[in-house]
C-alpha cells in the first residue's frame, strides 16, 4: 500500500513540479529562505574582500555540490556578474532559475549530457562579456567532493584563476542525499571561505594536467574540513555516487 502510494505521488507530483510556472513559485519561495537564514545569522567570513577585485574580470569560482545553498547571497552580495553550470535535467533548470534570482545566468551541460557543449558556450560567454563562472565540481551526480575536469578547462582556456569557495556552519541539516546537501539552521554562525586565485597553464596536459586536478580537489577538501572543524562537525564521506547512493538507501 505504501509503495503503491508513493508511485501515485510521483505520477502526480512530478509532471507538476518540472512545470515551469510552478519551478518559478518555488525558486521565488527558496530564494527568500535563502536570504531569510543568510541575514539571521551571525557571519564569518574569511578572504571575502578579495571578491571585489574579480567584479571586472572573470574567475572560475568552484565549490562541492552540497556547499552551495549560501555561496549564491555571498556572491550576489559582492555584486560579482557570473553564469552558473546547471544540469540540462528539469531539476537541474529549476536550480537554474533559483539561482537566476541572485543573478546568475545559466550555462546547461554536465559531464555526461553536452559536456563539450557547455564548454565551448561557458568560454565564449566568459570571453565575449567578462563574467565569471561557477562550477559545482562534482555536480550533479558526484562521486562526492571529486574534482571533475570541466573547471580546468574553462580556466585553460580562457586564462581566468580557479577559486575555490566553501561555506559551513554551526547549525546545520545535512539532506538525505550523495553529496550530504548543507542547509543552516536559522540563528546560527555562517562561515564562508574564498582561496587564493589557482592558475592553469594553457600548455598542461596528461600526468600534469591530472596533478594539478588532484592537487586543487586536495585544496577543497581540506578547505572544506578545517571549516567543519570549527563547528566540531562530522567528516563528510567523499566519493560517492548518487546511483551508489540510492542503491544503500533501497537495501
Amino acid at each position: 500500500m505504501s509503495k503503491g502510494f508513493k508511485k501515485i505521488s510521483r505520477k502526480i507530483l512530478s509532471p507538476l513540479f518540472f512545470n515551469p510556472l510552478v519551478q518559478w513559485i518555488l525558486a521565488l519561495i527558496l530564494a527568500g529562505a535563502t536570504w531569510f537564514v543568510f541575514l539571521t545569522s551571525k557571519h564569518k567570513f574569511t578572504n571575502t574582500e578579495s571578491l571585489k577585485q574579480y567584479r571586472k574580470k572573470p574567475v572560475v569560482f568552484v565549490f562541492f555540490h552540497g556547499r552551495c545553498a549560501m555561496l549564491s547571497p555571498v556572491i550576489k552580495s559582492a555584486h560579482i556578474k557570473s553564469y552558473c553550470v546547471a544540469s540540462r535535467h528539469k531539476d537541474g533548470r529549476m536550480m537554474a532559475r533559483l539561482q537566476r534570482l541572485f543573478g546568475l545566468r545559466a550555462v546547461y551541460g554536465s559531464k555526461s549530457d553536452g559536456a563539450v557543449a557547455v564548454l565551448r558556450e561557458g568560454v565564449r560567454v566568459m570571453r565575449e562579456t567578462n563574467m565569471s563562472m561557477c562550477v559545482p565540481v562534482d555536480g550533479p551526480s558526484g562521486p562526492a567532493m571529486h574534482v571533475q575536469d570541466g573547471a580546468l578547462y574553462f580556466a585553460r582556456m580562457t586564462g581566468a584563476p580557479i577559486v575555490p569557495c566553501c561555506f559551513s556552519c554551526s547549525r546545520p541539516i545535512y539532506m538525505n542525499r550523495w553529496d550530504k546537501f548543507m542547509v543552516p539552521k536559522l540563528f546560527g554562525t555562517i562561515t564562508c571561505r574564498i582561496g587564493e586565485p589557482i592558475y592553469i597553464d594553457p600548455k598542461l596536459r596528461g600526468k600534469d594536467f591530472e596533478n594539478k586536478r588532484a592537487e586543487i580537489e586536495e585544496i577543497m577538501v581540506r578547505q572544506l574540513r578545517e571549516m567543519d572543524g570549527e563547528f566540531k562537525l562530522p567528516d563528510v564521506p567523499r566519493g560517492i555516487k548518487a546511483s551508489e547512493y540510492k542503491k544503500i538507501n533501497r537495501k
